[in-house]
């Protein structure tokens, strides 16, 4: 599968399609990645314990029957464990400490091998909440704050595992941001429900940060859906031990999809609670419609987001459309959403599907870039 097909990376990072193998406790390791995501963008080993007071934690769970990875040298074992991925796949490592100094350490190893350290703010086991560990991070966000600028002064790409619904989501992204991480991925979980697809809304409103989406993601109508809530990439875990190959048949689909309508994740319309990357579908804002709520939180007056949108139609395919509703492709909907106006002028200018909704998703970044108001500061 092309890289450039999705264009997807952060840092020095690259990913060559959006999904991701999801970190399991004692079960995530390079051979289970080689065996069941050799076609995933992204495997997430781990998690690995770093210290003696993790290792205590985990010892305790190996101890009660909990699968973990325990070693006298961690750092040897990750960057054993980077080294032995044969898939392409990019790679991230899970990891855990109660001290800073091995994240440190870690994210100095990790960048050498040219891969990704994921801080671990999601575990919840009491023994680990306990320790100040996993979930307990979320809960003491000056430190959360000022681990994530410490790993960040190494230069190594961080991503920060985080469980949605434990504290302010919004907050939190914003927290996440603010201190350097580079990636922010959601174990979306509603106990007992699934996955809690408004959360990933919250966060994509909340920050412009590269997402992955986590929870109950089994089939390419789930990742999707996660995707339309604005997920950058989905990952998963016990679903691919269910499934071998489940992550071969969402790459398969989500590849076919790209080719397609040119826009994977695309959002939902605003009129249907979008994140804010919806505005590039809505309409000329010249009646009551939420798109005036969505843009005003952006600092954007209706003549500014007006004109806004048309200057960047200014000389594109999306400047056509006389025989719209409001004269101009750049106020069309999502491909998805049938409409036989806005697909006679597509015919008739032979602009495909994909290579529409590329200028949409161009837009959405042209609308969020000249907003006055950051997203991550937006009310």
């Amino acid at each position: 599968m092309s890289d450039c097909l999705f264009d997807l990376h952060t840092g020095y990072v690259s990913f060559r399609n959006p999904i991701a193998l999801a970190p399991m406790a004692g079960i995530v390791d390079s051979a289970f990645a080689n065996q069941y995501a050799g076609d995933a963008g992204l495997v997430v080993l781990g998690a690995f314990n770093l210290d003696k007071g993790s290792i205590e934690v985990a010892s305790k769970l190996a101890a009660r029957g909990r699968k973990e990875f325990i070693s006298d040298e961690p750092m040897e074992l990750i960057k054993r464990e980077i080294q032995a991925v044969n898939s392409g796949s990019a790679v991230s490592v899970n990891v855990r400490s109660t001290t800073l100094e091995p994240l440190i350490e870690a994210a100095k190893i990790v960048k050498e091998e040219g891969a990704i350290l994921e801080l671990n703010a999601h575990c919840k086991q009491p023994e680990m909440l306990e320790a100040g560990i996993g979930e307990a991070l979320l809960r003491d966000l000056p430190r959360l704050s000022e681990w994530i600028k410490a790993i960040k002064e190494t230069g190594a790409v961080l991503s920060v595992k985080v469980r949605a619904n434990v504290v302010d989501d919004v907050k939190l992204a914003r927290l996440i941001d603010k201190a350097g991480a580079d990636i922010i991925h959601v174990d979306a979980m509603l106990e007992g429900r699934g996955a809690d697809l408004d959360a990933i809304s919250l966060y994509r409103d909340a920050t412009r940060l590269f997402i992955i989406g986590n929870n109950s993601v089994t089939d390419f109508a789930s990742a999707k859906d996660m995707f339309s809530r604005g997920a950058d990439m989905v990952s998963v875990a016990r679903g691919a031990m269910e499934n071998p190959n489940l992550i071969k048949e969402l790459v398969e689909s989500v590849t076919s999809y790209q080719k397609s309508i040119g826009w994977y994740n695309a959002p939902k319309h605003v009129c249907s609670e979008g994140d804010f990357r919806a505005l590039a579908f809505c309409c000329l804002p010249v009646k009551p419609c939420p798109v005036h709520e969505k843009f005003k939180k952006l600092g954007y007056t209706a003549e500014e987001f007006a004109r806004t949108k048309m200057e960047f139609a200014r000389g594109t395919m999306l400047e056509f459309g006389e025989d719209t509703c409001f004269g101009s492709l750049v106020w069309c909907c999502k491909i998805t959403k049938p409409c036989w106006i806005r697909d006679g002028v597509l015919n008739t200018i032979d602009l495909s599907d994909a290579e529409y909704m590329k200028l949409k998703e161009k837009l959405s970044k042209h609308i969020l870039d000249r907003a006055r108001i950051p997203v991550n500061e937006s009310r």
